[in-house]
């Protein structure tokens, strides 16, 4: 089926976006490594959902887990920084030539005026949780631990930083599931700053026991594949991935290069675990995403959706969803074929929104078998052959934390 090619606003795209360009892009996840995995997962309609089975979990449920992972080693001169995090963001970096790309980049630029802006929820604390099991009997962790270099928030940027020889400026956000979201508008303001020129954006989150049991403990996992916006859904099912953008100005991009059109954010203070019923604090994000590129609503031909598979997430997001797109804009949540990857998740659904959009299909929501009527927005359960012009991407956090994304589809 030929894609239907959308043009909403500015008139035939004859005004580009004024936001970076998007120079490079990947993502791994429970369906592989890299975009290719992903896409070919997501065309074939299969998931990358397993029975649990991590570090001795027994919890009935599904998880998205990087297999190739447990076979990976960091490089032997950066061992001080090991933890699964860690290897997971060195696995994603060798993916599409993403590596190269920040080569040419630096080429370009110099390495102090790259920032670093990365996301995730939990970094290393895998480790932490390995070094609590060999506590010594005077209450001292393991000689080898080193808070520092493997479980602090910042492990995962510094450890980027040695990787890749940057210095420019960045830090790591942790916002739960809206970390590596705000990080792509964090960039943004930086760049248009003149604080860096170029900006390595991106979020990593691994599997760990304080995940998988924390969110057992709030009974928010499903015992089945997760089934966002189903009439009978009832929970999530937790992932692990690692996803990385290139964010450059729009001057030194090839001219098809996508674009970051408009980043939005807000917080609701609403409750540390529950969303606003109302969706008022994700529909503000969505509305300061739509200001900030200069787009009325109409122009938005795909939405992905936050879309957990709980009852109150996507009631929320539904009513933010009707109030700011209406109820006839596509949308989907595409964690049924790759888990709720946590501070991952804002990447990792920017990845696939920009594939949709650069390759002419929509996705659906995998394992979504009755869309909820209830919900009042136009929720795919089958692919769709479409190129927007513009697609939006969404991932709200614990506390209330919203990042909503609009990207432009690079091409004509």
């Amino acid at each position: 089926m030929t894609p239907v090619k959308t043009h909403h606003h500015p008139s035939e795209r004859g005004v580009r976006a004024s936001g970076p360009a998007i120079a490079a892009f990947t993502a791994t996840t429970a369906l592989g490594c890299g975009v290719e995995a992903l896409w070919a997962g997501m065309r074939a309609d299969r998931d990358g959902l397993s029975a649990c089975d991590f570090d001795g979990v027994t919890i009935p449920t599904r998880i998205g887990r990087v297999h190739t992972l447990d076979n990976h080693a960091l490089p032997a001169e950066l061992t001080a920084w090991d933890c699964r995090n860690n290897r997971l963001a060195d696995l994603g970096l060798a993916q599409d030539g993403f590596v190269d790309a920040l080569a040419r980049a630096r080429a370009r630029y110099a390495d102090h005026r790259i920032g670093v802006f990365m996301g995730t929820s939990t970094s290393g604390i895998g480790a932490t949780e390995a070094a609590f099991s060999e506590l010594g009997d005077d209450g001292t962790l393991p000689d080898w631990f080193c808070y520092e270099q493997i479980h602090a928030y910042d492990s995962l940027g510094g450890y980027l930083r040695a990787r890749l020889g940057l210095t420019g400026p960045g830090f790591v956000v942790s916002t739960a599931c809206s970390s590596s979201a705000k990080v792509f508008a964090a960039a943004k303001r930086w760049m248009d700053a003149g604080l860096c020129d170029a900006a390595l954006v991106g979020g990593v989150d691994s599997l760990c026991r304080t995940t998988l049991h924390g969110f057992n403990s709030l009974q928010l996992v499903s015992a089945e594949p997760c089934r966002p916006g189903d009439v009978d859904r009832d929970g999530l099912s937790i992932g692990e991935a690692a996803g990385f953008a290139l964010l450059v100005p729009n001057a030194d991009a090839v001219a098809d290069a996508p674009r970051l059109a408009g980043a939005g954010e807000s917080s609701d203070a609403y409750h540390m675990a529950s969303p606003d019923p109302t969706g008022a604090g994700a529909a503000l994000a969505m509305t300061r995403a739509l200001d900030d590129a200069g787009l009325t609503p109409e122009a938005i031909g795909y939405c992905n959706l936050h879309g957990t598979a709980t009852p109150a997430n996507d009631v929320a997001e539904a009513k933010a969803v009707a109030r700011v797109l209406g109820s006839a804009t596509p949308v989907a949540s595409t964690k049924g074929w790759t888990g709720h990857t946590l501070g991952a998740a804002g990447v990792v659904e920017a990845v696939i929104a920009l594939l949709a959009a650069e390759r002419g299909w929509l996705p659906h929501a995998h394992n979504t078998r009755q869309a909820d009527p209830e919900l009042g927005i136009d929720i795919l359960t089958t692919g769709r052959a479409a190129a927007p012009d513009y697609v939006m991407s969404n991932a709200f956090g614990f506390g209330g934390s919203n990042a909503s994304l609009i990207f432009e589809r690079g091409g004509d």
